[in-house]
């Protein structure tokens, strides 16, 4: 049984700052992003975690790198963003002027992946962190850790949109004694330049 997992959401890029859906489309960090990642280097001060994955995206994957962690970590293709089809690139409101109402949670997204297909991959995920002692970090992408959360505390995966998470934040998943818990949420250090 591992210790805590530690979700490590990647820093800024261009299209989480303007709101953009961002997938499958492999951008960089803004300078703010790199900026978030080394700040939260910091927040993790060292921590020695037993295993250690990350997204094969260059944001998680740099964001890894710059907080200390990118030659412990092993990429993870199951850490991926999810498959936003068609929806990749453009933001709610732009997704909403032509289909009002819709949530991504409840409406999913054409050509992309299904809510389920995102959760058999966290679950995936779950399953092979459960076979490792200590703690773990996990470094990815919003949807896919709050749906991963989701699934960490036994409730459906769109209970995930209770869960916000900011760019370049940290939480952490646990015991309280049997019972899966979340320890710490959305810890959002400020960026050292």
């Amino acid at each position: 049984m591992p210790g805590e997992l530690w979700l490590v959401r990647h820093g800024e890029t261009e299209w989480s700052r303007s709101g953009a859906h961002t997938g499958r489309t492999d951008l960089p960090l803004t300078e703010e992003g790199r900026a978030n990642a080394r700040a939260l280097g910091r927040l993790l001060a060292g921590r020695r975690f037993g295993f250690g994955l990350t997204s094969p995206l260059l944001r998680a994957h740099e964001t890894c790198w710059l907080a200390g962690y990118g030659d412990v970590a092993q990429v993870e293709p199951n850490l991926q963003e999810w498959d936003y089809g068609d929806y990749e690139g453009r933001s709610t409101p732009e997704i909403r002027a032509e289909s009002p109402g819709w949530s991504l949670w409840t409406s999913g997204v054409p050509n992309g992946e299904t809510i389920q297909q995102v959760a058999a991959r966290a679950e995936s995920v779950l399953a092979r962190v459960g076979a490792f002692q200590g703690d773990i970090a996990l470094f990815a992408h919003g949807h896919i850790l709050r749906i991963l959360t989701a699934r960490w505390l036994g409730l459906p995966p769109d209970a995930g949109r209770l869960f916000g998470l900011g760019t370049g934040s940290a939480s952490t998943l646990g015991f309280e004694r049997e019972t899966r818990v979340i320890a710490r949420w959305n810890w959002q250090p400020g960026p050292v330049r």
